[in-house]
């Protein structure tokens, strides 16, 4: 399955100038032949860890605009936006199918504590699962990505690849190449981090969006300004890895959480 990244600057708070802004490149994605297009994190308003604004629910116009694209253009999209929750909003993906159709939801596991998300959105405790093309897929967010053992988690789903829409900061880029291809090697599946570019008023980030392969390998790079990308991704090879090198059979997780509960 081809995958489109697309590194896009959000209208800052302007979800309606952000999902015009989109349409064509959701166009060329889908006229390229990819199955699925995914954008940054919160991309139709701009990340940011304590704004109410634009708070709905996936009935509201940005996931309706999504599902209207998709079906449009026969492509899977994934999106992020400020999904409603009491008593705080949860920061929530969501993947929709080439037919309009929801297909996950995924609200983000592990607010950013440094920036005190934590204070105005609430953590997700699910994990989201979808396919597309014969590709399974798990979505995590942004911060998501320091924590190995979300990504073990869906490894032992078998997914084949993870999607990271995110608002990485320029100041920390070698962590995120460094954990998208940790995260990959690890499981033995693609990592496919789709970030943000330029300046807002929350921070500067240097896009770099990317996707690595199953053995920890960039296959695709964007640069520092807007870009869509276009990466192959291959059950298939997934599986062999898997089958050819079987590290998770060595996995001691139930040695792992009774060290862990012992003071």
């Amino acid at each position: 399955m081809k995958c489109c990244s697309a590194q896009v600057q959000s209208c800052w708070e302007q979800p309606h100038k952000t999902l015009q802004k989109i349409e064509p490149v959701i166009r060329s994605a889908a006229s390229q032949g990819a199955g699925i297009i995914a954008f940054p994190e919160q991309f139709a308003t701009g990340w940011d860890p304590c704004s109410d604004k634009h708070v709905q629910d996936s009935s509201g116009p940005i996931v309706t605009a999504l599902r209207k694209y998709a079906e449009e253009y026969s492509i899977a999209v994934l999106g992020s936006f400020r999904q409603y929750h009491q008593p705080l909003p949860k920061n929530t993906a969501v993947a929709i199918g080439g037919d309009g159709s929801i297909l996950a939801l995924y609200a983000k596991m592990h607010p950013f504590t440094f920036a005190h998300e934590e204070r105005c959105y609430a953590a997700g405790n699910d994990l989201a699962v979808f396919e597309v093309e014969g590709v399974k897929c798990g979505i995590a967010v942004c911060y998501d990505l320091r924590f190995a053992s979300l990504f073990h988690l869906y490894a032992t789903k078998g997914v084949h690849g993870v999607f990271v829409p995110a608002a990485w900061p320029a100041s920390r880029r070698e962590h995120w190449e460094l954990f998208i291809q940790a995260r990959a090697a690890e499981n033995q599946m693609y990592i496919i981090g789709i970030n943000t570019v330029r300046e807002n008023p929350v921070d500067v980030y240097a896009g770099a969006s990317m996707t690595a392969d199953p053995a920890g390998c960039i296959i695709a790079r964007a640069g520092s300004g807007e870009e869509a990308i276009i990466s192959d991704l291959d059950p298939g090879t997934v599986d062999e890895a898997r089958h050819r090198f079987p590290v998770h059979q060595d996995h001691r997780t139930d040695l792992y959480h009774r060290l862990h509960g012992k003071n």
